[in-house]
């Protein structure tokens, strides 16, 4: 075998494996694409439900969870509710005795919210509360491991699909 016939070998090879791999790649990326838009698109919908009507359902976490799932990816969900103080205090200070202080907030987290999901299917707000909820994904996705494979870009512990959406309620939920 010659040099000019083993180089020509070796070109074919490689221009059938750039003819397949990089097709596939965009492919995936776009798959990527798709999912992160409905990624958004359902978290921004579900704090959106809760800003109006003051309270997470277990129905509206259960299909949040069902449409991320859908997406063929799995899902980290992440909620904080920032409960406004009920009890704001006046600040005194020698100037002026009757100025009000800052809004205080303290947060409540995933398992505290999933814990009263369970138990009595819903969790309520109250005007003026802030709800933050972010999903990212947990597994590898193709256009992940296609890059891992080529270029070194995502490592395990990165995502490439993920969301997070923040709003104030409007409503006490009842």
């Amino acid at each position: 075998m010659s040099g000019e016939t083993l180089t020509t070998i070796i070109a074919i090879f490689i221009a059938a494996i750039l003819i397949g791999i990089f097709p596939m790649m965009a492919i995936a990326d776009r798959n990527d694409d798709i999912s992160q838009l409905a990624v958004q698109t359902k978290v921004s919908e579900f704090v959106d439900t809760v800003k109006k009507t003051g309270k997470i359902t277990r129905d509206n976490y259960d299909a949040l969870r069902m449409n991320l799932y859908s997406t063929g990816n799995t899902y980290d969900i992440s909620m904080e509710a920032q409960i406004l103080d009920e009890n704001p205090s006046k600040k005194t200070t020698q100037m002026d005795s009757t100025k009000i202080g800052e809004n205080i907030y303290y947060s409540v987290y995933t398992s505290q919210i999933e814990k009263e999901l369970n138990e009595k299917g819903y969790y309520i707000l109250k005007e003026g509360d802030k709800i933050t909820v972010t999903a990212k994904n947990t597994n590898n996705t193709i256009a992940q491991a296609l890059k891992n494979f080529f270029y070194g870009l995502a490592g395990n512990n990165t995502y490439s699909i993920s969301s997070s959406q923040t709003g104030m309620v409007t409503a006490t939920g009842s």
